[in-house]
This record gives C-alpha cells, sequence and structure tokens, in this order.
C-alpha cells in the first residue's frame, strides 16, 4: 500500500492498503489544517510589530528636547506670578538683606541644580527625581519621596487655581458672580493647557509664559514708579528701608526669606525634563540661562518696586497700583498664572503613567487608548487639586508648609546628598576639589535643613495667626471679599 505522510509525501509500506476513508472534505495539503493556528501566530506577530512601532515612535516623541525649550521649561516651572512677591519680602528683610538673599541663594540653586543633572547623566535611568533617591534609599526613600513629588505638584497645581480665581476677581470686579464661578474657569483652563504630553511640545507654551510675566513686571514698575512720584515728596517720600525693621520678627524674617528660597525650586522636575532631551549633556547651558535669569528679574523687580512703594507694599506687588493699573496687569499676568501651573500637571501626570504603565505602549500617549488615559489623569489631578484649594480655608499658608517640607529636600538636602553618596570620587578631604566642594554641599545641606525645620515651623505658626486674627475665609465661598 502507499500512504501519505503528515506533510503531504506519498510513499510505499510495502503492506495491502487497509479500508480507510479520507475524512478530508478537499484535497489540499496538510498545511491548510492548521491555518486557524498560523492566523493566531500572525495576528500576534503583527500586534508585536504594531507595539514595537508605538514604542519606537513614542521614544522619538519624547526625545526632542533641546537646551533651548528646557530653559523655557524651566523658566515655566519657576517664574511665575510668584516672583511679584518678592518687592514684599524686600519690605520685610529690607533693601540690603533682600538682594543678598536673592543672589545667594541664586546661586546655591543653580550649583545644586547641575548635582541634580549629574546624577542624571551618570545614571541615565533615574526618569524622575525618585528615581534618584531609591539608589541612595533603596525602596523605602524611592516610594516616599514619589509622594512627595506628585504631592507638591498637585497642590502648586491647585495654588495656580487659586491664583487664577484672584486674577479674575480682580479683573471682571463684579461682586454679583461666585468666585467658585472663577475657580472653575481656572480649573479648566490649566487642565486643557496640560493636555500636550510631552515637554517639547508644551515648550511653545513657554514663550507666551515667559513674555506674559515680563510684561505684568515692567507694568507694574512703571505704574507704582509714576505713581509714587506723584505723591507728596515724589520717590524721595517712599519710606524703604537698608535693613529690617527693628520689630521685625523671627517668624516674618523667616517666612519671606522662604519665599525666595521657593522661588528658586526649579530642580524639582530637571529629572523629568532632562529624560525628554536629545543631548542630556546640554542642561548645563540652562540651568546657567535660567539661573542668571532669575536672579536678574527677582532682584530687580524685588528692589525697584520696593523702592518705589515702600513698606505698604502688597504681594502680588500689582495689588500696590492703582485698581485700573492692577486689573491690566493681572489681565497681562493671565497667560504665565495657567502656564506655569499647567506644566506640573504635565510632570505629575507623566510620573504617574510611567508608574501606572512601565513596559506598555499607553504612557507614550500616542495611540488611543493612551490619550484616553492620559486625559483622564490630567482630568483627575486637576479636579483634586481644585478640591483641595477650595476646601481648605488656609491654603495658600498649607502650599507653604508643604513647600517646606518638600521643596527643601527637592532644591537643597536631596542634591548635597547626591554628591556626598554619588557624585564625589575619593574621600571628602582628598584634595582641595574634594575639600571645597565638600564644605559647599555641606552648607546646601545644612540650609536645606534649616528650611526643613524652620520652614515648616514658621508656616505652621502663620497658620495659627491666620486663625487667631480671623484672616481665614471658608471653603468653598462664594465671597470675593477672600480673594482680594
Amino acid at each position: 500500500m502507499s500512504y501519505r505522510t503528515p506533510y503531504g509525501e506519498t510513499r510505499d509500506s510495502g503492506y495491502p492498503a487497509p479500508d480507510i476513508e479520507d475524512d478530508r472534505s478537499d484535497k489540499s495539503p496538510p498545511f491548510d489544517r492548521d491555518v486557524e493556528t498560523g492566523k493566531g501566530e500572525k495576528a500576534d506577530l503583527d500586534r508585536t510589530r504594531t507595539d514595537t512601532s508605538i514604542q519606537i515612535g513614542g521614544e522619538a516623541k519624547y526625545k526632542k528636547l533641546g537646551w533651548v525649550k528646557l530653559t523655557v521649561c524651566l523658566i515655566v516651572e519657576a517664574i511665575a506670578l510668584g516672583s511679584l512677591s518678592i518687592p514684599s519680602t524686600f519690605a520685610v528683610l529690607g533693601m540690603v538683606p533682600g538682594v543678598i538673599v536673592c543672589v545667594g541663594i541664586g546661586l546655591l540653586s543653580i550649583y545644586a541644580s547641575f548635582v541634580v543633572g549629574q546624577v542624571k547623566l551618570k545614571y541615565p535611568h533615574c526618569d524622575h527625581y525618585a528615581e534618584a533617591v531609591r539608589l541612595i534609599f533603596g525602596r523605602i526613600g524611592f516610594e516616599i519621596v514619589s509622594v512627595m513629588f506628585v504631592l507638591v505638584l498637585v497642590l502648586i497645581l491647585g495654588g495656580h487655581t487659586l491664583t487664577g480665581t484672584i486674577a479674575w476677581v480682580s479683573i471682571i470686579n463684579d461682586p454679583s458672580i461666585c468666585a467658585i464661578v472663577f475657580s472653575i474657569i481656572s480649573a479648566i483652563l490649566i487642565f486643557l493647557i496640560a493636555l500636550p504630553p510631552s515637554f517639547a511640545e508644551f515648550a511653545w507654551f513657554g514663550y507666551v509664559d515667559f513674555v506674559s510675566i515680563c510684561a505684568a513686571i515692567l507694568i507694574t514698575m512703571v505704574a507704582t514708579g509714576v505713581e509714587s512720584s506723584q505723591k507728596p515728596g515724589g520717590l524721595g517720600a517712599v519710606d524703604w528701608t537698608v535693613w529690617p525693621a527693628p520689630e521685625t520678627t523671627f517668624v516674618k524674617a523667616f517666612l519671606a526669606t522662604t519665599n525666595i528660597v521657593f522661588a528658586y525650586s526649579f530642580a524639582v522636575c530637571q529629572f523629568s525634563f532632562m529624560e525628554e532631551m536629545a543631548n542630556p549633556k546640554d542642561y548645563v547651558k540652562s540651568i546657567w540661562a535660567l539661573g542668571l535669569v532669575e536672579i536678574f528679574i527677582y532682584t530687580v523687580t524685588g528692589g525697584v518696586i520696593y523702592s518705589f512703594v515702600g513698606n505698604s507694599v502688597q504681594s502680588p506687588a500689582l495689588l500696590s497700583s492703582s485698581q485700573t493699573i492692577a486689573r491690566v496687569a493681572f489681565g497681562v499676568a493671565l497667560p504665565v498664572i495657567f502656564i506655569s501651573g499647567s506644566i506640573n500637571g504635565i510632570a505629575a501626570g507623566r510620573y504617574i503613567l510611567n508608574r501606572a504603565f512601565p513596559n506598555g505602549t499607553i504612557k507614550y500617549v500616542n495611540t488611543v487608548r493612551g490619550w484616553a488615559v492620559w486625559i483622564c489623569v490630567i482630568a483627575a489631578q486637576t479636579i483634586i487639586s481644585w478640591i483641595i484649594a477650595q476646601a481648605v480655608p488656609f491654603f495658600s499658608a498649607l502650599l507653604g508648609l508643604i513647600s517646606s517640607l518638600f521643596i527643601s529636600g527637592f532644591s537643597f538636602y536631596f542634591p548635597a546628598l547626591f554628591w556626598f553618596a554619588l557624585i564625589k570620587e575619593g574621600k571628602w578631604y582628598s584634595g582641595w576639589h574634594n575639600i571645597t566642594l565638600s564644605l559647599l554641599n555641606g552648607l546646601i545641606f545644612v540650609i536645606g535643613i534649616a528650611i526643613l525645620g524652620c520652614g515648616t515651623y514658621v508656616s505652621v505658626q502663620d497658620i495659627i495667626d491666620q486663625y487667631a486674627s480671623g484672616t481665614v475665609g471658608g471653603s468653598f465661598s462664594c465671597n470675593q471679599g477672600q480673594y482680594r
């Protein structure tokens, strides 16, 4: 008999053929019996190819940030309407100490940011701040700093919805409108601006942001200068002082100092920004550009407006000008309020996606599912930040407390620890190079711990004083008075 092999070949066995019918309905090769299996394998192969294509496209999408755009992102994160609170800081510290603190903290912040960048270059897998802390403190440190990172960014996001509310109240100037309406509008605008998932795409907003804050500062300077010159005695009668007033308390002085410290807190998102750089080594150009711009803006803004207005300067300083000028300045400053807030939402959102989908394609936000998840994440954190900002009647003081607890680490004592544990080569006393940098990083560490301890104390005391003076507003209040 002859028989057919499983591969379709016909062979002679030498035995009579048994009476067996071929149950196949067709005479096609047996290959076709595995068609369904082949289809499954082909589908898996196609899916793998699609995922690979999405991954390649995603990686390319998040590697387009040059040093100029990085500078813009850092400016957006660091320089916001808070720069117009510097003049009130000068009013507490005095002109000379104010200038010294502005320049000194600025230079130390540049160096601390430089150390953070060195860690990123040496350990490229550290795509967020918590990953760098893990190298020193392990999983526990990683999880704690992860919570710190997301919490401080979400609260800053809420702070910008609050600032937006203050701006709208001043601009519209209609007491019949519930203040919550303005806060909702602010939250929606922040949500919409935070939708671009990559910092390279978002950087274009940064140019508008920078023009906005510079214009608001210039308007405030010119307006306060002109108004002061027209008063009896002119600019010579302004009551600014070189040194702090004798009645200045430690709480007031340290609160004023922390305002300047937190204005230089641009290292928080630096790992996140550098992860998207096409050439991470260019980060040095960015931090020097940002640092020098910040030092110039903060020192000039604080000194000039303080010399024009004196000890009665308000925070933000544009409230020290006439109502009409304040409304114009707030209108010009609207972009910086919402753009600077949105970048914190993007940084937190990117971290959440990377933690939730470390090996998936959703984190690249270049598919329908990816966009759906991204929009939900941005919407959720915007809503949460809005609720917290509206529910806590002393939110601004709470934000100061959280900043003392967390920003002190991100900007100062963590970078110092990074240098000692991850960057330093050899003993701290081996050569003048190590000795000098050890002393410098030791100083930065001490400053960070001082801000952590003293800043927390004065922030808690500030909350207590607000309750004692009856200046704490209500939760979810329609009253515009508490936003003026």
